[in-house]
């Protein structure tokens, strides 16, 4: 890289001064000018970008590739995936079904009693069924009640041959959604809990406190099993803490991304024991923060029964995570192991803890904990973070407040040129958000949405090219124009400490807020102000500038590692939820929002560099020719978004009920009925691509909705009424289930208050909803169900869950309304639907006929129910 020396004014003077000379008399000087010729700029910063990249895929694959091998008293990989393969080959095991409540039941305790009959006299070993009936309010999904019968729970109680009165619990849940395997979510940690128990129960070294192991048999139903656990069983009284071992994709590593609340002791409990940890503060906050749709039974233990734990989940390949790929083949051995050292040494940490027995005396604060590479794991109390947080801020502040007054004379002006720069910087990165947004909008118009759901690198090839084209575009304009002839030196110096400014502003700011992930802006500053207080003198002897460009990248590998290392866990986790994220949310504007903050933030750094360079024409005709080719390509429909590899499937999911409904009157008479089969596609594309493989599938069928009828009189299984707006019903003949549901009114009394309590009993399948819709003038005061408080969700419907397991009992419950005057249409519309998961009567032949239909790159998933609509 040859060497650049020219000769200008040294502070670079105002947006317009193209005067050379400073007051005093003129002052010739060199400057730096870091020469990277056209087209060279760009490779520079491309291949350290690449290189870092390199560097986070070696990381993960480090992750995997750590497991010890197995001893005779250590975890076994291979004895656990012959658990794994055993409950898959049962098959999808939904709640209710002879599959979850009997096979996987009656496996689980053979085995649990092969490893009593194994277990070393150092341990007791205890089984217990619970089978528990209960009923919560949850503000999940918008908020609704749950309420359950009868669901089955497989608890072991591993403990010292003289008992203990402290416990901590392991969780998984081996129940699944209907038509899928359920091998990650969650029979993987059910066969690692497994051969945990097994470990432990043949060691001589004898437990501090016991180990309590709940299989769960319904937390597909939203959490009911572990509620019925925490609330209800008489062991629950004894856990002091918890790991709940879950998925949100197909093996690969297992992410800690929740801990708490509060017990900073928890975490450094996984710092010091977990073998291969992967932890971090980040994705906790945003799986709090409710932008992911899905929730783990640590709510439930969190909130239900005030214990704190750690939450765990496999996040690699979330394509398949709930589809009938699933499958226990999928999920590498070298994954099991990895997760079995780590929950292993974890428990047997805790079991051993003095610190378990007082876990409520070291409740106090939050953490910051994040992983680096897999390597080990960094946390300290997040008062102290907030501590070290503003010292940093401050330092920075103090640099930039000192460049500014110097020289004094000059503050006012020199101030003005800071914020000018601060200010460009910000309006680049606005533009260039609007700019790509406009782009996926467009995209998703024209029907080409989610074009990287199987091929990711068209995203970055269409919005991250876009967003570093714009942004180095808009600075380029400036540095030409506003900043004609200006000191390049000058111009690269001012813009790095325009960054700074707005990393440290952030960096305030967010610990302002109490967010723990405010560490990432330290970064963000710490790093460059200590890199900048490095190479503030100009290098002039020979080859200054590739020291100088050197020692600047050097100076940034932390954060910038980082910050790739982090981007890549959020991609993984977020690309594949985005085939599952409803109708209403535009997937490509999310997407592309995220890799245009991503692309903002890698380049705050960087950008100085567009001052620097001599020339950035050949970069922008690069990225605008990868850009404009990769959007003619997109527009064409050559990157289809799905696929059928039987390798790596990426699948549309659509999901179909066969739905039969009948609406009556006051009076208890029909009077509209219909059948058909209701149809949902779980993304934005909805089924503008299986329009072309079953025509009569189209939006000539489009759901209107009743407006008269509580959740537009359509039977939702969950209340995500809100996310589906976009359905189809295509007519179909009147199905006729073997096991119809019966809905009895009981009794219909005046209460006080001109109140009215009405009592139902229902009888039917293990899957019922019921909606609620008071009339105007009337209000639901109270019911039977959760706390006597009714919940009610988004729109103002109430929503109830309802599940059962084997022989429960009917379901009897009341509403009470109160009603002040009496109305000739009623003070309540009140449905329900029965849903047939399983069995005989889940999938009407017209069902299977055209399930059958189907390309195989979808998974469709069907099953039969049946909507009564009653006004009272």
């Amino acid at each position: 890289m040859p060497d650049s020396w020219e000769e200008g004014d040294d502070d670079g003077g105002g947006g317009g001064d193209t005067g050379g000379k400073k007051r005093g008399g003129p002052r010739r000087r060199r400057r730096l000018v870091v020469p990277l010729a056209e087209g060279r700029g760009a490779p520079v910063v491309l291949l350290y970008l690449l290189g870092l990249r390199a560097l986070v895929q070696l990381s993960h694959r480090q992750l995997l590739s750590q497991p010890s091998p197995a001893g005779p008293r250590d975890f076994s990989a291979p004895r656990a995936r012959g658990y794994l393969d055993n409950i898959t080959a049962i098959g999808p095991r939904t709640v209710g079904s002879p599959e979850n409540e009997v096979l996987a039941v009656n496996y689980l305790l053979e085995q649990i009693r092969a490893i009593e009959r194994e277990s070393t006299d150092a341990h007791k070993l205890s089984i217990d069924i619970q089978r528990p009936t209960g009923s919560f309010s949850i503000d999940f999904l918008g908020g609704f009640t749950s309420y359950y019968a009868n669901i089955t729970n497989v608890v072991v109680k591993l403990e010292p041959r003289n008992g203990a009165e402290h416990a901590v619990l392991s969780n998984c849940h081996f129940d699944s959604v209907p038509n899928t395997p359920g091998a990650s979510d969650d029979a993987v940690s059910c066969a690692v809990m497994l051969e945990i128990l097994n470990t432990l129960s043949k060691s001589s070294e004898p437990l501090q406190h016991a180990v309590i192991f709940l299989f769960n048999g319904a937390e597909e139903n939203i959490l009911q099993a572990s509620h019925g656990f925490i609330t209800q069983h008489e062991w629950a009284k004894s856990i002091r803490a918890f790991i709940n071992l879950e998925a949100a994709g197909v093996g690969g590593k297992e992410l800690v991304f929740q801990t708490g609340p509060e017990n900073p002791w928890l975490v450094q409990a996984y710092v010091v024991a977990a073998k291969h940890p992967f932890a971090s503060v980040v994705a906790q906050e945003i799986f709090q923060s409710g932008i992911i749709p899905a929730d783990t039974d640590f709510r439930i233990y969190r909130d239900f029964g005030n214990v704190p734990g750690i939450d765990l989940a496999f996040i690699e390949n979330g394509y398949i995570y709930h589809t009938e790929y699933d499958t226990s083949d999928r999920i590498l051995t070298d994954s099991i192991q990895r997760a079995g050292d780590n929950i292993l040494a974890v428990l047997k940490y805790l079991a051993t803890s003095d610190k378990l027995a007082k876990s409520y005396e070291y409740r106090h604060g939050n953490v910051v904990f994040f992983d680096v590479l897999g390597l080990f794991v960094l946390a300290y109390p997040a008062r102290v973070g907030t501590i070290m947080n503003y010292i940093t801020a401050a330092i920075a502040f103090l640099y930039l407040g000192k460049k500014v007054l110097q020289p004094k004379t000059r503050a006012v002006q020199n101030l003005k040129k800071l914020f000018t720069a601060f200010g460009l910087t910000l309006l680049s990165w606005v533009c260039t958000l609007v700019a790509v947004l406009i782009v996926a909008v467009f995209v998703s118009v024209i029907g080409r949405s989610l074009s990287w759901y199987t091929h990711f690198y068209v995203s970055v090839f269409l919005y991250g090219t876009a967003a570093a084209a714009k942004l180095i575009l808009l600075h380029t304009l400036a540095k030409k124009f506003f900043y004609k002839n200006m000191n390049e030196q000058y111009l690269g110096d001012i813009f790095f400490d325009a960054s700074l400014m707005i990393w440290s502003i952030a960096l305030a700011v967010i610990t302002q807020i109490g967010l723990c992930s405010a560490f990432i802006c330290t970064l963000w500053v710490a790093f460059p102000l200590l890199t900048k207080l490095m190479i503030h003198k100009e290098f002039s002897q020979k080859g200054a500038t590739m020291k100088f460009v050197t020692m600047y990248m050097l100076g940034m590998f932390v954060p910038y590692l980082y910050m790739m290392y982090l981007s890549w866990t959020v991609f993984e986790m977020f690309t594949p939820i985005m085939g599952r994220s409803g109708s209403e949310i535009l997937p490509d504007v999310v997407l592309a929002g995220f890799i245009v903050v991503i692309t903002m933030i890698l380049s705050s750094y960087f950008i100085n560099f567009v001052y620097l360079v001599r020339s950035t024409k050949m970069t922008l005709i690069t990225l605008t020719t990868v850009f404009v080719v990769t959007l003619i390509l997109v527009c064409s429909g050559i990157f289809f978004p799905y696929s059928s590899d039987a390798a790596n499937p990426k699948p549309k999911r659509v999901f179909l009920q066969h739905t039969s409904r009948r609406f009556h009157d006051l009076d208890g008479n029909v009077i509209k009925s219909d059948s058909g089969i209701w149809i949902n596609g779980f993304d934005y594309n909805g089924i503008s691509h299986i329009t072309p493989h079953v025509p009569e599938i189209n939006d000539t069928i489009r759901t209107p909705c009743d407006e008269q009828a509580p959740f537009c009189g359509l039977p939702w299984i969950l209340p995500v009424h809100f996310m589906f707006r976009k359905n189809w019903y295509l007519p179909a003949p009147e199905i006729f289930p073997r096991n119809p549901i019966h809905f009895k009114v009981l009794s219909k009394e005046l209460m006080p208050w001109d109140n009215v309590r009405l009592s139902f009993e229902v009888s039917g399948p293990s899957h019922m909803s019921l909606y609620v819709r008071p009339h105007e003038g009337s209000a639901l005061s109270t019911w039977s169900l959760g706390d006597g408080t009714p919940v009610a969700s988004l729109g103002g419907d109430y929503f109830v869950f309802y599940s059962h397991g084997l022989q429960a009992a009917p379901w009897h419950f009341w509403i009470e309304l109160t009603a002040p005057e009496r109305h000739s249409d009623g003070i309540v519309s009140l449905a329900i639907a029965a849903h047939y998961f399983f069995g005989e009567d889940q999938k009407s032949p017209q069902l299977s006929a055209l399930l059958e239909r189907f390309p195989n790159w979808t998974f469709s998933s069907g099953w039969s129910c049946t909507y009564d609509l009653f006004v009272f």
